[in-house]
């Protein structure tokens, strides 16, 4: 961005010029005024909650303002543990919100499954296999200094963000049947598999206790 002093007042002879771009304008406009959702899941939500206090101040980036409704947000902070049915509805809220629309994987449980990636089997491992992701926050849980940092690299990627590949953005993301078909057989190969491992723990034959002579 560039200053050109020009004579604007042609009795004083004072103004300038600002000679800049239209992804540079829009880009500045949109980073300085994220909106996120008033949205939160588990844990990690109590960590998003502190962000906006005295002691923090979310708001000195300008994005303190939590709209209650997904059609006035542009940022969905996904902060805690995503069910499997709970991932139509993440889904649902994501689709509901306007163009351009950013996303944040807050915490281990949102972004990989986190203490549950191996018996949750009503946890979705990764909200990016429902919508996509823009920055992932690691921790369990991240501490609102994280979620600072994973906030500033989000603007820093609006910052360099073109006006017309912003509209390109769509990604291979399931649809809401093929989520909910996708969901149920998830959901029964789950039961079945945590079903056989009960029956193997509960078959394993047990040592016997020594007898005292």
């Amino acid at each position: 961005m560039v200053a050109v002093p020009v004579e604007r007042f042609e009795k004083t002879g004072e103004g300038f010029v600002l000679l800049t771009t239209v992804d540079a304008i829009f880009n500045w406009a949109r980073l300085s005024a994220l909106w996120p959702m008033t949205f939160g899941l588990a844990c990690c939500a109590i960590e998003m909650m502190v962000t906006v206090s005295a002691r923090t101040d979310l708001d000195r980036f300008g994005a303190g303002v939590f709209r209650a409704s997904p059609r006035q947000a542009d940022l969905m902070i996904v902060a805690g543990t995503v069910t499997i049915k709970m991932a139509t509805r993440v889904k649902r809220l994501y689709e509901q919100m306007p163009e351009p629309k950013y996303v944040i994987s807050m915490g281990s449980c949102a972004t990989c499954g986190g203490p549950y990636w191996d018996h949750g089997y009503h946890v979705l491992k990764g909200v990016n296999r429902v919508i996509p992701v823009d920055v992932y926050v690691p921790g369990c849980p991240p501490r609102p200094e994280a979620l600072y940092e994973g906030l500033l690299i989000l603007r820093e990627k609006i910052r360099h963000e073109r006006l017309l590949s912003n509209f390109k953005r769509y990604r291979a993301v399931p649809t809401m049947e093929e989520l909910n078909r996708w969901a149920q057989q998830k959901l029964v190969t789950n039961l079945k598999q945590a079903w056989e491992t009960k029956k193997s723990w509960t078959s394993a034959p047990t040592s016997s206790s020594p007898t005292s002579g």
